[in-house]
């Protein structure tokens, strides 16, 4: 995410201290005994003006080829002061040219100080710049106070004007430097954090594939272990057939006449077609937990539950369901008899309870993972969100300074 703000050394109003200005306006109507008086409080004294008391009566420029002169950029405007006047204030509206030009003009004049209001309604006075002005006051008022002034010298009303100085006002606290500081810190944050994601998901892509390639390798040794174990048909007479013979331990039913059976290392007898999908999950005894991959030297150091949670998981699930089931069923059924399976030694089916820690850490495991993706990016839409807020009240001050920045102006480019 790249931003680039364009950053004025000078028109920075916000990182700068002002003195605020109190203004007291007399108006004296013609025909009118007590003299209008109105205050304005929201004046704002130029950044190189002296932070003075003045008083004066005020005057604006006289128009030039029959034209209104407001703003008190021309090289011909002229004010026109009564002889009787001492000290006098000039009242230009802010545009057109420098603050430092306007300031200068009304100074040759012998003005000892110059109210400039805002050409823009809705705004607040800024912190004028004019190096180089001398010992004349300079004060910025709002667009409507400054109207209201003017709309009195029109016709002809004396006003007069005390300015005082009023409180300093400190710079806000986050100032350019504070902007930079900030997108350091999060572009370090963002670099170590995406390194630290992308090695996270490399190990995890890496630890996907190797349990992978364990469990082909542990399906196909258990392929080939299955292969080499022996299988018979029961027959009529066999001890299978009888009924104190231990049942199938996967499907919990007796063996019948012409059912087809694998025997294993360890003995123990299981339905063909029960125990061979078992092995090819576990490749374990269903009842002794014998490894037949080691009891057949076939991979003797491979474990054979360690890679295949997930799928011992889904299968222990279903195997209790149907052994709950079956239970039921031989349980309803008169003529069996649950002694063997009590005396079988088979060791019992884990519970759903005794799964549950695993399938915690798998879900703390993905949430953990989505916690770390969703705080990194909010970080980074509140850090833009962030920046382009900075971004575009750094463009409002400068559009506010407009072309009366005094100096020339060193632009720097700043990637965000």
């Amino acid at each position: 995410l790249l931003t680039c703000s364009l950053w004025p050394v000078r028109a920075d109003n916000a990182s700068q201290e002002y003195y605020t200005a109190l203004i007291n306006v007399t108006v004296q109507e013609p025909g009118r005994g007590a003299p209008l008086t109105f205050r304005i409080d929201r004046g704002r004294y130029g950044l190189d003006s002296p932070k003075a008391e003045v008083r004066g009566q005020v005057l604006a420029p006289l128009p030039i080829h029959g034209v209104a002169d407001h703003l008190g950029c021309d090289p011909q405007t002229r004010f026109f002061v009564p002889p009787n006047i001492k000290q006098w204030i000039a009242l230009l509206q802010r545009g057109n040219c420098t603050f430092k030009e306007k300031i200068s003009r009304a100074a040759f004049h012998n003005a000892v100080a110059v109210v400039i209001y805002n050409n823009k309604s809705k705004e607040e006075p800024v912190t004028m710049t004019h190096p180089g002005t001398g010992d004349i006051i300079a004060v910025m008022i709002t667009e409507l106070r400054g109207k209201d002034i003017l709309s009195y010298l029109e016709k002809n009303i004396t006003v007069q004007m005390t300015i005082a100085v009023g409180a300093r006002m400190p710079p806000k606290n986050f100032s350019r430097g504070s902007v930079v500081f900030v997108s350091i810190s999060f572009f370090v944050l963002m670099i170590i954090s995406s390194a630290w994601l992308i090695f996270y998901f490399i190990q995890k892509i890496r630890y996907t594939n190797a349990r992978d390639r364990n469990q082909r390798r542990l399906g196909d040794a258990a392929k080939k272990a299955i292969s080499k174990l022996t299988t018979r048909t029961v027959r009529k007479g066999d001890k299978e057939t009888d009924p104190d013979f231990d049942h199938c331990a996967v499907c919990i039913e007796s063996y019948k006449q012409n059912d087809v059976v694998r025997i294993l290392p360890c003995k123990h007898v299981f339905h063909k077609f029960c125990v061979d999908p078992w092995l090819s999950e576990h490749c374990t005894c269903p009842m002794c937990k014998l490894n037949i991959l080691k009891a057949l030297g076939i991979v003797p150091n491979l474990p054979c539950t360690d890679n295949v949670a997930f799928d011992m998981e889904r299968l222990t699930r279903t195997q209790a369901v149907n052994r709950r089931s079956a239970l039921g069923d031989l349980a309803s059924d008169n003529s069996l008899g649950l002694e063997p399976l009590r005396t079988s030694g088979m060791s019992p089916l884990p519970q759903d309870g005794e799964l549950t820690p695993r399938t915690g850490e798998i879900n703390i495991a993905v949430t953990k993972e989505w916690f770390i993706i969703a705080s990194f990016g909010l970080l980074s839409a509140l850090t833009l969100c962030y920046m382009i807020i900075r971004a575009t009240a750094s463009l409002n001050a400068n559009e506010n300074a407009g072309p009366e920045i005094t100096e020339p102006v060193d632009y720097r480019v700043e990637w965000f």
